[in-house]
Parts: structure tokens; C-alpha cells; sequence
């Protein structure tokens, strides 16, 4: 050891006097047990090949308190905390614009009475289905079919698949179920409209106007159960489906089906030469957004009936008003539209029924599918 050092807890309190050079060397317990080297003691020094002397670990500072590892975790949560902002905000502040929720717009209707021209045919509904075009019909909703399914642009094939799926439930809810059909219930139909058309949708039943907008008869086929009903639960449909993509994101569906049902009178014992047949076309307007697929609904734009026979005088806005068999049209026309009244534009319109007879029955089989056509009234 060479040149001068102090003790490592510093210098004794008081040292010796004397000129001594090494007096401020001293070896005291504190200075042995800081050293970094230590001989090892005469027994360990009888081993074989031992060394003189042995390094001594240096010691680890103690560790003051448990505060450390908290700390780290709460600097961790702090930085997820931060990251997460960060995305929040780089998501919000995003320079691709992002597309806005597309509202349904109302349901606009058109229902036209179809006047028969002499008194309306009757017999069993056997024999008025065998009457063509109807032999050529299909049984309920065996009758609505979907078309070929190709994907477009924005959409695949199974969401084109979802849509008609969609619009086909709603065609057998709102036209070929018995219950929607006499009015006792209307969830069915109502639960696959989009819920930004249900306001329109419950004022149209609960008070029908011919405003163009809130026909209960727009929306589905409805009978008053206090004057007719179904002489045969098995109606005859027949029509087309299609579909287009409209816009980015938007599918639109259009939907051309006529239904005949065999109506009866609700009073009275049943007869069974006492059917007649009342037709519906119907030509729906339907449009998809995404989530309207995701949620099995629809929105319902446009609605264009004709149903008859019935008077043209008929109100037919709330419910449908069938002539039975023998009965006629009376004599007055459609009712009167005052051009200088104020509020929505009105215009009463109606048509005339073609004549179906159950006279005109085939004797050969009915045609297959491939002969269907839709017929125009």
C-alpha cells in the first residue's frame, strides 16, 4: 500500500501526537472490513494451492423503502393511459371523412280501387283458382322467389342474400298472414320497418288519411273482420323480386307481387258457391343500408296497390273494402278533389277491374313455373 489514505469512516477523534508519516494509517475494524482484498486466515492457508488472499464481494446498498415497484406500475398505467388517448384523439382528428348515418325518409303511397264492370263472379274457391291466370299462381309464400344473386360493387352476395330474405318476410307478414290480414295484429310487420318510419307507420293505422303518406293499406293488405273473411287460408301469389345498388352503401330492392285471396261474407252461414276473389298487386320500393341488414329490418319508400274489385267511391285507405259475390260497383266515381283546397295535394284515382271468371277454367293441367306472368289489372 502506498501513499496516504484516510480511514474509511474518516480520521480518529483524537490521534496520537508524534511526526510519525504513517500515524494517520489506521487499521481500525471499520477500515479492515472495508477493504476490498482480505488474507485468508492460516488454516484456509494449508489447503492446497490456496492463494494468500480472496476478493470480498462488494455489498449491494440497501434498498430504502418498498415504493419502487409501485411506482414503475403506476408510470406503465399512466403511459397506456396516454397511448390510449393519443388513439382516441388521432381517431377522432382522422383525415378520411367519415360517412353520415343515413336517415329513412317517409313511405309515399299510391292506392288505386279496381271497379269490376258488371256484378262480381262466385263459386267454390276450388273452382275460382282453377281460372286462369290463377291456376298459373303459386301457394303463399311459395310465390315469392328470390332471382339470381351476383354480388355488387359494396355488397356481397350473402348481404343481397339478407335483403331479399328481409323483404320476403315482410311480404308474408304484411299480405299473407291471417291475423295482420283481419287486423287483430300488426307487430309482425312492424318490427322489420326501420324505427325511424314507425311514428308514420303507427299514425297510418291508428288514423288512415289519403294524404299520400299514412294509407294503413300502403304498408300491408287488410281486411275489416265484422264484414268478410278468407274462404280458403291458401292465397295464390305470383311476382318478381330484383335488386340494385343505389348509391355507396345503399341497396335497393323492388318487389312486383300480385295476390288473390278467396273472401267470403263474415255474417251469415258459409256457402259453398258463396267465394269470390279479390286480387292486390303490390309494388314495393325497399332500400338498405348496412345496419338495416345487420338488424334484419327494412325501410319501405314507395308503395303503389291497386286492389279490387271494389267502388271507386271506396274509402280504401284504412282498409281494404271488397265486393263479394253477386255484389256491383256503385255508380258514383272516385270522390271529388278540390285543387283550391290548402294543405298536401290530393287526387282520387281508381281503375277497372278485368273480368275473372271461373267460367274460363282450363282442362288441361296448369302451366309450370316457367309460364308464370304477372297480371296487370
Amino acid at each position: 500500500m502506498t501513499g496516504r489514505s484516510e480511514p474509511p469512516d474518516g480520521p480518529p477523534e483524537n490521534p496520537a501526537g508524534g511526526e510519525d508519516e504513517y500515524r494517520s494509517l489506521v487499521f481500525d475494524e471499520s477500515f479492515i472490513q472495508a477493504a476490498r482484498m482480505r488474507e485468508y486466515s492460516a488454516q484456509e492457508r494449508m489447503g492446497d494451492h490456496a492463494r494468500a488472499v480472496r476478493t470480498v464481494p462488494e455489498e449491494q446498498p440497501p434498498v430504502r423503502g418498498g415504493g419502487g415497484g409501485s411506482r414503475a406500475a403506476i408510470a406503465l398505467v399512466v403511459l397506456i393511459a396516454l397511448a390510449f388517448a393519443v388513439a382516441v384523439y388521432i381517431g377522432f382528428r382522422s383525415p378520411y371523412p367519415q360517412p353520415a348515418p343515413r336517415r329513412a325518409e317517409p313511405l309515399r303511397t299510391t292506392v288505386i280501387p279496381l271497379a269490376p264492370r258488371g256484378a262480381v263472379p262466385g263459386g267454390s274457391p276450388e273452382q275460382l283458382y282453377r281460372a286462369q291466370p290463377v291456376s298459373g299462381f303459386r301457394t303463399g309464400a311459395e310465390g315469392i322467389n328470390f332471382p339470381a344473386v351476383k354480388r355488387t360493387q359494396n355488397f356481397s352476395d350473402s348481404q343481397i342474400t339478407a335483403a331479399l330474405a328481409t323483404v320476403k318476410d315482410y311480404l308474408v307478414e304484411s299480405s299473407l298472414n291471417p291475423d295482420v290480414l283481419t287486423g287483430s295484429v300488426r307487430r309482425p310487420v312492424e318490427h322489420l320497418i326501420d324505427p325511424d318510419q314507425r311514428t308514420q307507420f303507427e299514425r297510418s293505422l291508428s288514423d288512415p288519411a289519403d294524404d299520400g303518406s299514412h294509407a294503413a293499406t300502403g304498408w300491408l293488405v287488410r281486411f275489416d273482420p265484422e264484414r268478410v273473411e278468407l274462404a280458403d287460408p291458401q292465397i295464390r301469389v305470383q311476382g318478381t323480386l330484383r335488386y340494385e345498388e343505389e348509391a355507396a352503401g345503399v341497396l335497393g330492392v323492388v318487389s312486383d307481387h300480385t295476390f288473390t285471396y278467396a273472401l267470403r261474407p263474415a255474417e251469415g252461414p258459409p256457402r259453398k258457391d258463396g267465394a269470390s276473389l279479390f286480387t292486390v298487386r303490390r309494388e314495393l320500393h325497399f332500400r338498405f343500408d348496412r345496419e338495416d341488414l345487420r338488424l334484419h329490418r327494412l325501410e319501405v319508400r314507395t308503395a303503389h296497390i291497386q286492389a279490387g274489385p271494389q267502388s271507386c267511391s271506396a274509402d280504401a285507405t284504412g282498409m281494404l273494402r271488397p265486393l263479394l259475390a253477386g255484389e256491383k260497383a256503385d255508380a258514383r266515381g272516385p270522390a271529388a278533389t278540390d285543387p283550391y283546397a290548402s294543405g298536401p295535394p290530393t287526387a282520387a284515382l281508381c281503375g277497372t277491374l278485368a273480368a275473372v271468371s271461373p267460367s274460363r277454367a282450363p282442362s288441361s293441367p296448369p302451366p309450370g313455373p316457367e309460364a308464370d306472368r304477372t297480371p296487370r289489372p
